[in-house]
């Protein structure tokens, strides 16, 4: 099989370290090429794979879509894999994709978002009905995307993303937090991720530290929140860390307060480090965190929930290692780098194994 993965990303995020896995660990066999519009992109991407051939595109304009048309014409592929952070993300490379014959296409949601621009809605919708396999990455997203774009029930398989079970020796070394509870969040800093929920929480929960590991344009207003909410010395912002898993050991608990998600890599990697959970009923995450059972769950934007869920897990060691531990049973079953790729093979030889899906008559969407 040759195939493309593909992604427009002009940056490195959940969706790009998931697509590397996939790329890292798909069977040797499989004959993959890198394609993308950042070089430093593509080679995150490809870096785990030394045989993967890759190729950087102009990002933008008239050439761009003649370069994408020209590579992926040029390289017939048997199938090409498109990553997409956004449902209006690839579109230049979706159009290219389906105009290569015999090629199957699949088209992966990370984040299922909708909107209220016709031109973008139809530029979302309309190549979605002539992929061969539309992908999204839970199936509650899997879901939002048939309803957000008209696409018929069941038509978007759920895939979730998975991290790989990686175990270490030793755990990063943060200061004593003298009993008190240590509370870790990883994610960018930037208003979807909740982190200006997850301080107010913390001003009303006392015996309680908060390090947050990631970096991003909302760093200084959430350092000013901090001060006024007099939390400042309780609260870390470690920035951006290339490896976040070593610390979550160090953690008693993971609170990812997110405003929007699909299925976030973060989520999976707490479970598998057995820690307890604090994450909001957004995207898929509920088809991850169990409520009671693997985590607990709280809505988007609700200090006091967050607040009452952070005693409970201060109060309650034995809650802790119970969701803990069942969190680390279930990913394993199911949330494994293992897992995805075993699914995402087993999806294009199903494609490559049946009649092209056809680009021009498109039966009428399923209710």
């Amino acid at each position: 099989m040759r195939g493309i993965v593909y992604t427009d990303s002009a940056g490195v995020g959940g969706a790009e370290i998931s697509l590397g896995h996939l790329v890292k660990t798909a069977a040797e066999e499989i004959d993959l090429t890198v394609v993308g519009v950042s070089q430093a992109v593509v080679e995150a991407v490809a870096a785990g794979r030394s045989q993967a051939a890759t190729i950087v595109l102009p990002d933008a304009g008239l050439p761009s879509l003649l370069a994408h048309l020209s590579t992926f014409h040029r390289l017939q592929p048997d199938l090409i894999h498109l990553n997409l952070c956004t449902p209006w993300a690839g579109t230049v490379g979706l159009v290219a994709a389906l105009s290569v014959p015999r090629a199957r296409v699949v088209r992966v949601d990370q984040l299922p978002l909708r909107t209220t621009d016709l031109w973008t809605w139809l530029r979302v919708r309309l190549p979605s009905l002539r992929v061969d396999a539309h992908v999204a990455v839970g199936v509650a997203s899997s879901r939002r995307m048939e309803d957000f774009y008209a696409l018929g029930r069941n038509t978007v398989v759920s895939i979730p993303n998975g991290v790989p079970d990686q175990q270490f020796s030793e755990a990063v070394s943060l200061p004593s937090t003298d009993g008190w509870l240590q509370v870790g969040s990883v994610g960018r800093l930037d208003p979807m991720k909740g982190h200006d929920v997850l301080l107010r929480a913390l001003a009303q929960v006392e015996r309680t530290r908060l390090v947050i590991l990631g970096e991003g344009a909302f760093r200084p207003q959430l350092e000013q929140l901090a001060a006024e909410l007099g939390i400042q010395d309780r609260v870390k912002l470690l920035g951006w860390v290339a490896q976040p898993r070593p610390y979550l050991s160090t953690f008693d608990v993971i609170a990812q307060p997110s405003r929007s998600e699909g299925f976030p890599l973060t989520v999976v990697e707490a479970m598998l480090a057995s820690r307890p959970i604090i994450a909001t009923r957004v995207g898929s995450v509920a088809e991850a965190i169990a409520h009671e059972d693997t985590g607990l769950l709280i809505e988007k934007d609700d200090v006091e929930g967050l607040a009452a869920a952070l005693r409970r897990l201060r109060d309650d060691s034995a809650l802790r290692e119970r969701l803990g531990e069942r969190a680390r049973a279930i990913a394993s079953a199911q949330f494994t780098v293992t897992h995805m790729t075993h699914q995402y093979e087993a999806l294009w030889q199903k494609l490559l194994s049946q009649p092209q899906k056809s680009r021009l008559w498109i039966p009428r969407p399923r209710d």
